[in-house]
């Protein structure tokens, strides 16, 4: 095993542990809102603290960038671990059993590892470079759709940037005629990782941050699949506006979504 991976699965599992006693006494969590519509607990600290722990006491010189306490420059800038320690917050302060922790490890610029783990279900996917995606040990493959006839895809609403609206909805129209359903889980790390998983053939959002993704995006290529920003190339990194399925879903998803993109979505 990657030593790499080894930390952030231990992570990611201690952080589990204290997101899930938490979710077992819903009185001990306590919300406050950090932005619109965005919302930050006692449990996401926490669960954060715990991460950041555990790569500290191993590699003490990585630079840490997580959701919460933003940069945490260390001696090595080269290695970065990107980290959302709960991503998935309004479910979780809802009571809905869907949210996972999201770690990746990007060394000079490459995601090398990515670990996204759900703690309800006990499920942990990860990735290492070059070596495919797993779930709880075993070997994954994305889904095999040929074009969009059957598949379900999978999204977000762009909840906190509500301007996108309307060609957002125009783009679900449009991609609704073409495909069987849609799903909207409320976690994009996991709508990622079961893209990875085949349970889902396809997912687009708009306005990512690079903790909700990093993780994700590794796992799905690691399967055989494709992430490409809205207009198939790689800008993602910057504007957070992804699409992603096995080439064929993709190639179909960008072509239907060509026509209702605004200038600002371009990018």
């Amino acid at each position: 095993m990657h030593p790499m991976l080894n930390i952030a699965v231990r992570a990611a599992r201690k952080a589990g542990n204290v997101i899930a006693k938490h979710y077992e006494t819903p009185d001990s969590v306590e919300a406050s809102q950090k932005g619109s519509n965005d919302f930050v607990t006692n449990v996401d600290r926490e669960a954060e603290r715990q991460i950041i722990e555990v790569i500290r006491k191993s590699y003490p010189k990585h630079t840490i960038i997580t959701e919460e306490s933003g940069e945490l420059q260390g001696e090595d800038q080269d290695v970065q671990w990107v980290i959302d320690p709960l991503d998935g917050t309004t479910n979780y302060i809802k009571r809905l059993p869907h949210f996972s922790i999201s770690i990746a490890v990007r060394i000079k610029g490459r995601t090398e590892v990515a670990v996204v783990y759900d703690p309800m279900r006990n499920e942990l996917f990860s990735a290492v470079r070059g070596q495919g995606t797993q779930l709880n040990g075993y070997r994954l493959r994305g889904g095999t759709a040929r074009d969009l006839d059957g598949t379900i895809l999978a999204t977000g609403f762009p909840f906190k940037v509500k301007q996108h609206a309307t060609p957002y909805i125009n783009i679900v129209g449009k991609l609704f005629t073409q495909c069987a359903d849609f799903r909207r889980s409320g976690s994009a790390a996991l709508d990622l990782a079961y893209v990875a998983a085949g349970r889902v053939d396809g997912y687009f959002e708009i306005g990512l941050k690079p903790w909700d993704f990093a993780a994700g995006e590794l796992l799905v290529r690691e399967a055989g699949g494709l992430v490409t920003d809205f207009i198939g190339a790689h800008g993602y990194m910057h504007s957070g506006n992804i699409v992603a399925g096995n080439p064929r879903v993709v190639k179909a998803m960008l072509a239907n979504m060509r026509d209702e993109l605004s200038e600002a979505l371009k990018r």
